[in-house]
Order: C-alpha cells, then sequence, then structure tokens
C-alpha cells in the first residue's frame, strides 16, 4: 500500500495513552484507524490482546465501523468465518480478539477489559459512558468525531497531557474521486456551518444551544436585582448568583459553586457574600431548605416553578442583553453547554435538557421573581 489517508499514520505512530482524532467528513479517520488496528494484530501475533470497537448504538456501530471492519479484513484475504462469532460480535484475529459492543448496554460497557479502545464518533457518548470506557482500557484509547458541537466534553480530553489530538479534513483522504470533492466543497456557499464542521474539519456551532447572545464584562454594574440559590448537595451543585440590571441589561456574577454544602454552609456564604438584606430567590422545590436559610436572618423566598416556568424564563432572558463576568467560570461552561433536547431524528425540541443548568437555574429565579410578583415591594424579612 503505497498511500494511505493522514490518520493512519496518525493513528500508528502515537504512543499517547489516548488518541483523539477530529475530523470533516470522508476524511478517511475511521476506515484508517481500523487499518492501523488490524495492522497491529498483525504485528503482535497471539498476544491475546483485547480489541473493543464501540459505539453509542449496535445499529449505527454495525452499519459504519463494523461494516468497515469486515471490508477491510475480507479485501486482505483474512477473513475466516470459523474465527467470527457472530452471536458475541467477536472476532478472533491473529491470535487477538476484535469485538464490537454499543455502549447503551451498560452491563457491556461496566463489565469488561481491554487492551485497546475505539470509540466511533465519540460524540454521541456521554462523559460518564467514556468515564466508564477509559477506566476499563489498560492500554491505549482511541477516539474519533465530527466537531459538530462548539462545546463538548471531548475538548477537555484533549487538553490531558497524555492525549494526542489530529485533525484531519477530506483533503487527507487520497481515496476521495472528484465527485465527492465537488459535493463536499459545494457546502462552502450553501452552509457556513456545514462547511466549517464538515468541510474544515473544524468546530461548528451548535445549533440547539439555548442562549448564544450573552457577552462577558469584567465588572458589574447597576442596580442589584436579587440573588438566585439553586441548591444541590452530592451529585449537583449549589450554585448563587447575583443579578444586577441597568436599564434592559442583566448582568450576572457567579457567587457559589459548590458541593455538598449544607443549610447552614449555604447560609454562612450568604452572610458573608450578600449585601444588606438584599432579596435571595430560591429554588421552591426545597421549602424546608428555604426555611431553615430564612432562619438564620436572610432575605430568602421560593421561586416559581413548573416547565412553563423554565420556557418562560429562556424567553425572558432572550428579550434581554445578558452580561456575564469573567470570573464566572462556571456559569460561563453551562451557557455554552445548555440545549434543547432534540428527538432521535435530530428535530428540536422545545424542552431544554436537564443538565448545564444549576447556574442558570438560579439566574432565572432572580429574574423571573419581579415578573411573577409584581407587587412583592421591599422585600423585608417577614
Amino acid at each position: 500500500m503505497s498511500r494511505l489517508a493522514k490518520s493512519y499514520y496518525d493513528c500508528k505512530n502515537s504512543r499517547a495513552r489516548i488518541q483523539i482524532h477530529q475530523g470533516g467528513t470522508r476524511s478517511g479517520k475511521t476506515y484508517s484507524i481500523l487499518t492501523a488496528l488490524i495492522e497491529l494484530c498483525w504485528r503482535n501475533e497471539n498476544a491475546g490482546a483485547v480489541i473493543t470497537i464501540a459505539r453509542k448504538t449496535f445499529p449505527a456501530l454495525r452499519g459504519t465501523a463494523m461494516r468497515d471492519f469486515f471490508e477491510i479484513v475480507e479485501r486482505e484475504g483474512l477473513y475466516d468465518v470459523n474465527l467470527h462469532n457472530k452471536s458475541e460480535a467477536t472476532y478472533q484475529l491473529f491470535g487477538n480478539v476484535v469485538e464490537f459492543i454499543s455502549v447503551d448496554q451498560p452491563q457491556k460497557v461496566r463489565g469488561r477489559k481491554r487492551d485497546i479502545l475505539f470509540v466511533n464518533e465519540a460524540n454521541e457518548l456521554s462523559i460518564e459512558d467514556w468515564r466508564q470506557l477509559l477506566l476499563r482500557t489498560t492500554k491505549t484509547a482511541i477516539a474519533d468525531f465530527n466537531p459538530s458541537d462548539e462545546f463538548h466534553w471531548l475538548y477537555d480530553v484533549i487538553e490531558r497531557d497524555d492525549c494526542d489530538f489530529f485533525q484531519t479534513t477530506y483533503k487527507d483522504n487520497p481515496f476521495l474521486d472528484a465527485i465527492t470533492v465537488q459535493e463536499i466543497e459545494r457546502l462552502r456557499d450553501a452552509d457556513e456551518n456545514f462547511w466549517r464542521v464538515y468541510g474544515l474539519g473544524e468546530r461548528g456551532t451548535s445549533q440547539a444551544t439555548i442562549f448564544t447572545h450573552w457577552k462577558e464584562t469584567d465588572q458589574t454594574r447597576g442596580k442589584l436585582l436579587a440573588y438566585g440559590l439553586d441548591f444541590g448537595y452530592t451529585n449537583d451543585p449549589t450554585a448563587i448568583v447575583a443579578v444586577y440590571q441597568d436599564g434592559e441589561t442583566f448582568i450576572v456574577d457567579e457567587v457559589c459553586y459548590a458541593s455538598r454544602m449544607s443549610n447552614r454552609d449555604i447560609a454562612n456564604h450568604l452572610q458573608r457574600n450578600v449585601e444588606g438584606k438584599a432579596l435571595i430567590v430560591a429554588d421552591s422545590a426545597e421549602p424546608k431548605s428555604i426555611d431553615e436559610i430564612h432562619g438564620y436572618g436572610l432575605n430568602v423566598h421560593p421561586a416559581r416553578k413548573g416547565a412553563d416556568s423554565v420556557r418562560a424564563g429562556i424567553q425572558f432572558l432572550h428579550a434581554h442583553p445578558l452580561l456575564v463576568t469573567s470570573r464566572s467560570t462556571n456559569l460561563i461552561k453551562e451557557l455554552r453547554n445548555y440545549k434543547w433536547k432534540e428527538d432521535k431524528n435530530g428535530k428540536q425540541l422545545n424542552e431544554p435538557v436537564d443538565t448545564f443548568n444549576h447556574a442558570i437555574d438560579a439566574l432565572r429565579y432572580a429574574v423571573m421573581f419581579n415578573q411573577s410578583n409584581p407587587n412583592f415591594g421591599r422585600y423585608a424579612i417577614a
């Protein structure tokens, strides 16, 4: 083989614990990685290594990476039906085991160990899916994906010091015919975001991201409107934000974002950071917590809740300029990752995904309180 796509050499030559292959459409990354893994089995004959090839669902895996794997094996004259266990989705290759699993089967993800992992279209997985797979991988973990999301946990993995990052485009695949190249290049004039992702292999802008109109600022200004408080404990953080208003503009400053805080801890934090007897609007799902914090002399009141209020709050915030202080790092991360739900066909639904929303919920409680309580008055402690 005199020439191969760039991803083959990237994968073969890397010695990193983790490889991340980001690429546009038809860059050859999946096919090339599979070729490198097949060659690895040949170079390490009878090593008894286990190579896991995974994707989110098995139908998707069967139609992509699994199909490509067996195409390569058959093309190279390496296929033997006696080595193929179709019921277990495994293949014995040069005395090594190649297995195919879907991540939506938890017993397979959490119960197996392997030497090498290859996750195809890794952006379909959750960070917990990835962690569970990585914990059971003793040597190398490889992932490929199209960068259709502007913000994703994969970009955090890329920053690890044990990770090699590779980026490819259709121009790195020498096997593409002229007609395919022309079709890809039509995206340049048809859709800017599609061209960025699928043509250039660069991060796209998610169309499902809910808040895109916010900007960073170095300082707060205007009149303090209220503090928003969203309760958490073990898995979810307690989030507190201060919201100021300057004309039509809301300015938000992150005050607290921490896990395992008791009500006493929250009260202490509020007493140190809240200005005077300022209004604190808290998650109404925690009436006992609100009563306890109120008992420490804080002007805390329950927020309006419900699915309708979530959508109303999002619409209200969309109608106002929004500034976020640069030090509000967790709120900024949430704003970048808070998205609308999508159905199985990718159609956007009018309901947000219930994640990356703790500080955002606190913000919503604060700005919507006056809207739902127009006659609340001066907020003196009752």
